[in-house]
Formats: C-alpha cells, structure tokens, sequence
C-alpha cells in the first residue's frame, strides 16, 4: 500500500515536473513566433500577415502530428471523442481573431507593450481553470494566483518601461491597446476547449489537428471580408511572396509553441500552465530589445525597470513552478474528469489513465500508412520552396541575437521534446 502510494506520488511529481518544463519551453517558441509581425511596421497588412502565419500554422498541424503518431491514431482518437471535434474548431476560430489583433497590437504600439497586454490571458485562463474545471479547489492556491498576478504585474513594468520610445501610429495607441487587450480575452477564453479535450482523455496531436481547420477558415474570412475582397487578398499574397517564407516560419514556431502548452495544459492544468508560458513576455522583451532595438537610446531609469518587471515575473514563474496541486485539488479535478465522462459517455478509466500519461489509445496497435512520408516530404518541401523566394524585409535585426535567440529555443525543443517521449511517448 505505501510503496503503491509512494509510486503514485513519484509519477505525479514527474507529471508536475513534465508540465512545468513544458510551460516554460512554450514561451520560447511562442515568443519566436511573435517575431514576423514586425514585418506589419515594412507595410503589409494585418490581415495578410495572420493569414500568412496561419497558412504555415496549417501546414505544420498537419505534419508533426502524423510525424509522431499517424493518422490512424489520430483519426482513432477523434471518433472515440467525436464531441470535441466542434469545441476543437471553437477554440482555432479564438485563436485567429487573437492573432489578427496581435497585429493590430504590433503595429500601433510595438512589440514590447502589446506582448504584456494580451498576456492577461494568464489570468483569464486560470479564472475559466477555476470555474469550470475545479482548477485550484485546495491548499496551494494563493501560490498559483500569486505567481500569475506577478507575472502580469511585472509584464505591465516592462511595458511601462519601453512605452515612452515606442513607434506608435499618430493616434493609434489607443486602438494597439485595446488591439492587445482583446487578444488577452480571445486568448484566455481559448484555453476552455483545451482543457475540456485533456479531461476528456484528448491527445495534444489529436485536438491541435482539428484546430488548425477553425484558425483557418476564420482567418481566411476576416481577410476576405475586412481587407478588400478575395481579389485584393490574392494580389496581396503575390506580393508578399518573398516574406511569404517568414509568416510561414513564424507559424511553425508557433505550432511548436502552442504544442508544448497543450501538453502544459493536460499536465497541470491551465491556471498554472498558462502563466508559465506566458513567461514568454521575456523572451519577447529579448526580442523586441536585442534583435529589433526597441529599447535602444532609453535612461538608466528605463533599464532598472525593465530588470525589476524582468525579475518580478521570474519570481512568479518561480512560485507557480513550486505550486504542485495537493490532493484535496487532484480530487477536484477528478470530479471534473467524471463530470466530462457521464456527459459525454467516454470511459473514465482511459480518460484518468490518460492525463497520469499513459496512452491507452496505443494500446489498440494504430497502423502507421506509406502516405505519411508524403504528407511530411510535402510540407518540407513547401518551406523551401518559400524559402528560396524569400528576400530580406525592410525590418533592422540584430542578426547575432537574433541566432543566439533561435539557439535558446532549438535547446528547449530538444530537451523538452525528450522529456515528453521518455515519460509520455507524447501522449
């Protein structure tokens, strides 16, 4: 009974431990794929640059989920849990309406004040993780609520601290403002269908590939209602060819970014593992400063406060990353989990052996299908089809951080990619 006891409290620190390295190696690539919207300040429009990051998000959903696992796991995983498909095509239809403002965002107050200002999605999400999925519900609480309030806080700091040399549009600061605002509620609202599909029993791979259709198809629709028609839309995307490969890019590490934070999500929960990736608002900072010189020309009195809103949200990644559910709240959400399971009639046994990482679904030996290697040769080669297109934009860079930048982020994939493999197979 104790050593039965004991490895269920050794597998729950390893899940704790599993999703808070996966928060955190979010950020990273979230933050990377913050980058392309730049390209709004050489001209384009909002609307192409999202339909753009978008058409590289949809190819990449594709790929690295039959990559890993197949289609026929993934088609498995859908008709055993056919009712997500629509809570699936909800939360991508957020996520493009949050993006297509982020632009707004960059291009009226910049990189570094609009990055903090739609990252209220960390408590917008970990409200909707307490309300609905009986997130928080026992000791350890105030941790949690307290890291993402200092987070946010500290984010504020930052883009106090840069706002007084930001490029804003003459008059348009309101609008980046509300812009970013509004991406924070799409954002944090988006995280409901998340969480509902883990609870469920869902695999990452599986909800993120139904996903990419609702981003889509809305992001195609607010370009052709709102930018000019699909004529306008189609003469636009020509003449964005050579960036075309950037949007594209930018969409890939955002595919990378979002994956890590579903698994976040599934693993502990979206009060604490959206906060934790939302520590991307230092890596953003570092991008908008180093790479894109945001910062560049600001006081002393700039600098110590973009060190003290840095080290407050540390301080805060720090305390949610030590906050592990007790049991009293592992129970709560066992009654989430069986609340989901009676509703939907899904089996509550394989629904709770999935979020302890284990992948019941594998146990019904999916096949793996020849075409899959086309499906992943194709998407490779229409990266370097763009690629080779591409031209360099009329964006400044520090192209020495830029790649020390890009390294950072390629040792969090590998390292939190072999994390999840060994202790969950990615499941």
């Amino acid at each position: 009974m104790n050593t039965t006891a004991s490895g269920a409290k050794a597998a729950t620190y390893s899940l704790h431990a599993l999703g808070v390295f996966c928060g955190l190696a979010a950020a990273t690539w979230l933050a990377a794929a913050e980058a392309p919207t730049k390209l709004v300040t050489a001209g384009f429009s909002p609307f192409l640059i999202s339909l753009g990051m978008v058409a590289g998000v949809f190819v990449a959903r594709w790929t690295v989920p039959v990559a890993l696992k197949g289609t026929s796991y993934v088609l498995m995983d859908l008709r055993e849990k056919p009712h997500l498909i629509v809570w699936a095509l909800v939360a991508g239809m957020l996520w493009a309406v949050g993006n297509t403002l982020t632009v707004f965002a960059v291009r009226n107050v910049g990189l570094s004040i609009a990055f903090p200002l739609w990252n209220i999605n960390s408590l917008v999400g970990l409200f909707w993780g307490w309300l609905l999925f009986r997130e928080l519900r026992g000791s350890g609480w105030g941790r949690v609520v307290g890291g993402a309030v200092a987070i946010v806080g500290g984010a504020c700091l930052l883009a106090y601290a840069t706002a007084q040399h930001s490029n804003t549009l003459p008059g348009g600061a309101a609008l980046g403002i509300v812009a970013a605002l509004s991406a924070g509620l799409m954002f944090g609202t988006m995280y409901i269908p998340y969480r509902k599909a883990y609870i469920s029993g869902m695999n990452p791979l599986s909800f993120v590939t139904v996903f990419t259709f609702g981003e889509l198809g809305m992001v195609s629709t607010l370009a052709v209602l709102l930018d000019g028609g699909v004529h306008n839309v189609v003469a636009g995307l020509v003449r964005a060819r050579p960036a075309l490969f950037w949007l594209f890019l930018g969409g890939f590490c955002w595919v990378v970014g979002d994956l890590f934070q579903n698994y976040a999500a599934k693993y502990i929960g979206i009060a604490r593992g959206i906060p934790l990736s939302n520590t991307n608002q230092l890596w953003g900072l570092a991008w908008g400063v180093l790479v894109f010189g945001e910062l560049a020309g600001q006081g002393v009195t700039a600098h110590v406060l973009v060190f003290t809103g840095s080290l407050i949200m540390i301080l805060g990644a720090g305390a949610i990353c030590s906050a592990q559910a007790s049991e009293s709240e592992q129970a709560s959400w066992k009654v989430a989990v069986e609340r989901e399971c009676v509703r939907y009639g899904l089996d509550s046994e394989r629904a709770k052996s999935s979020l302890l990482g284990e992948d019941p679904l594998s146990r019904d030996k999916p096949v793996r299908h020849w075409w899959e290697i086309l499906i992943v040769a194709s998407a490779v080669a229409i990266f370097v089809w763009l690629a080779m297109g591409a031209e360099h934009q009329a964006v400044a860079v520090n192209l020495p951080w830029m790649a020390v930048l890009l390294a950072a982020t390629l040792v969090c994939l590998v390292v939190c990619g072999l994390l999840l493999w060994k202790r969950t197979r990615f499941s």
